[in-house]
């Protein structure tokens, strides 16, 4: 475990699923060898789960290659040998079978629900030894708003918003809902908007209570990056837009036109 973050805990309920866990948490600087390492020594010849994040991959992933046994990620399901992974970044479930003494396994985000109540977690110290440690995260500039990973509303932008001047109206209405903007990859491709507000695959995975994506097609490497979304709004002109088969609310119109219109009922609700 990487700390009692929501992934990590999502990761402990598909470990108790397996049997008896231990929780464990590495301190110290990231170095994803050593990290390994340690988790390698005190795992013994149990197996080994983590978080479906990016560092309990990339640490699963070494963990794999010291031991030399086959590693899978991204599991939403675990039936002795069998398991079925997403893949794809979402669009294909994987059924597969683990051909190992130990199963090396990390839990698909929000395929589980994150165990409940306080964990106490054995701390890991890896020796560094002369592992290569990240010294520094350089993080993207957010202008103060709201980071689009924590965010509890997110008002993302696609092709459809037309240019980066027309973003004016989603960051009008993201101020009254207390959200982050984002946007899709053709937006960033486009030079629109910073490669930070990218929502997607090869962007930043969200997962807020609501996402409101406008002019948004919704293509496959979209979906993969908003599909942790609790409730997904889509507002685009075309009728046939892949979005709506994602959609738990469509509004078919010209954005440019709906999103004042929301923005002029909110004001009008609270009395601005």
């Amino acid at each position: 475990m990487e700390g009692a973050d929501d992934l990590s805990l999502q990761a402990l309920t598909l470990a108790r699923s397996l049997g008896e866990a231990r929780p464990v948490r590495i301190e110290g600087p990231y170095a994803p060898s050593a990290w390994a390492a340690a988790l390698v020594g005190a795992a013994g010849a149990d197996d080994i789960v983590g978080p479906g994040s990016d560092r309990g991959n990339e640490v699963l992933a070494h963990v794999a290659a010291q031991l030399d046994l086959p590693f899978a990620a991204n599991v939403t399901d675990v039936a002795g040998e069998e398991v079925t992974r997403i893949r794809w970044g979402g669009t294909l479930l994987e059924e597969a079978r683990i051909h190992a003494e130990r199963r090396l396994l990390t839990a698909a985000p929000f395929a589980f629900e994150a165990t409940a109540g306080p964990v106490q977690a054995q701390a890991l110290v890896p020796n560094l030894g002369d592992a290569a440690t990240v010294v520094e995260h350089l993080a993207p500039e957010t202008g103060g708003g709201i980071s689009l990973s924590a965010a509890k509303v997110v008002v993302s932008g696609g092709r459809g918003v037309g240019s980066a001047e027309g973003f004016a109206i989603l960051e009008e209405l993201a101020g009254l809902l207390d959200a982050a903007v984002g946007c899709s990859r053709v937006v960033t491709s486009a030079g629109w908007r910073p490669h930070a507000d990218q929502v997607g695959q090869t962007g930043t995975k969200v997962s807020p209570d609501l996402y409101i994506a406008c002019g948004i097609s919704g293509a496959t490497q979209h979906i993969a990056g908003c599909k942790g979304a609790k409730k997904l709004l889509a507002i685009n002109d075309d009728p046939e837009a892949t979005i709506f088969g994602h959609a738990d609310y469509a509004v078919i119109g010209n954005l440019h036109e709906v999103v004042p219109a929301i923005t002029a009922e909110l004001r009008k609700a609270r009395g601005a």
